[in-house]
């Protein structure tokens, strides 16, 4: 009789990338992302949530509203609404994180049970706290095993430290006041026209700016000149239909990308997955 074949357990691909996001049911308005990238680079955008993640391994590195972050096992990525920011691997071996993607509406409440007023802003972007990272990644597993009594608990908790430890007033947005009402209008402008937009010339002689004057006042006020702000809006439109069981297709004629490969490559530059991807694990949850 000959000797029994010995089976090894497949070898993970170091430079294997996965990533899932799924609603969280312990929160209201909260999506919750776990995930791994290796090569994935994230360009300039925004969220019009909060962006808490966990780091479990690895390093991610990214740039922020206020500098550069460099966050490992243990840290905080924290992101507040409308902040732009980036996200590539800090070592080859890439990162991976659990991450909360909590409405304003979610921070806020807790942020009022603190005594704090507003909607609330942090002290830095890569934080140290150790608690409320522990509390955090505790809230994300309960909600991968279903459970949202658990899972909400220990994210209140954890956000709560967090809030506690780093949070603030949220600072005034960093505009000329003579230039405000330009600006509010030409992201009006955008919104309303985001499937067939103007020329940046267009959109400056709507306001009543210069091209080049109207640049440099929205790049202030948002973090991102018009171009690129366009495309923010047309992908958080894109997760709403997504959200909504919308065909991709469907989807990426209706927010104005030519076609659906336009669409992927842009979504996917935003979050890291595809749109398909993404809506068949949301509507999964």
């Amino acid at each position: 009789m000959g000797q029994p074949e010995t089976v090894h357990p497949p070898v993970e691909d170091p430079r294997a990338e996965h990533a899932r996001y799924w609603r969280f049911s312990g929160l209201p308005d909260t999506e919750l992302l776990t995930a791994r990238f290796v090569t994935t680079a994230f360009v300039r955008h925004t969220h019009p949530t909060y962006t808490i993640g966990v780091i479990t391994g690895g390093i991610e590195e990214y740039t922020h509203e206020r500098g550069h972050a460099r966050v490992g096992p243990g840290g905080l990525a924290v992101v507040g609404p409308g902040e732009v920011h980036t996200g590539h691997a800090g070592t080859p071996e890439g990162w991976s994180y659990r991450v909360f993607y909590p409405s304003p509406a979610v921070v806020e409440d807790v942020a009022r049970e603190l005594g704090m007023r507003g909607t609330p802003a942090f002290t830095d972007s890569g934080i140290h706290a150790p608690e409320a990272a522990r509390a955090l990644a505790r809230a994300h597993l309960a909600a991968e095993r279903g459970e949202p009594l658990d899972a909400s608990s220990h994210a209140r908790l954890g956000m709560g430290l967090l809030l506690s430890s780093h949070g603030r007033e949220r600072a005034a947005e960093p505009v000329e006041r003579t230039a405000r009402p330009q600006v509010a209008l030409a992201r009006e402008v955008l919104a309303e026209r985001m499937v067939d937009p103007p020329t940046l010339e267009e959109l400056a002689a709507r306001v009543g700016m210069g091209p080049f004057a109207l640049t440099r006042a929205f790049r202030a006020a948002h973090g991102l000149p018009p171009h690129a702000y366009l495309n923010q809006l047309r992908i958080d439109r894109a997760r709403s239909l997504l959200r909504s069981g919308r065909r991709v297709g469907e989807v990426a004629a209706e927010v104005g990308f030519a076609d659906q490969s336009h669409l992927t490559r842009h979504f996917k530059r935003h979050l890291g997955v595809p749109p398909g991807t993404y809506q068949r694990a949301i509507l999964a949850s």
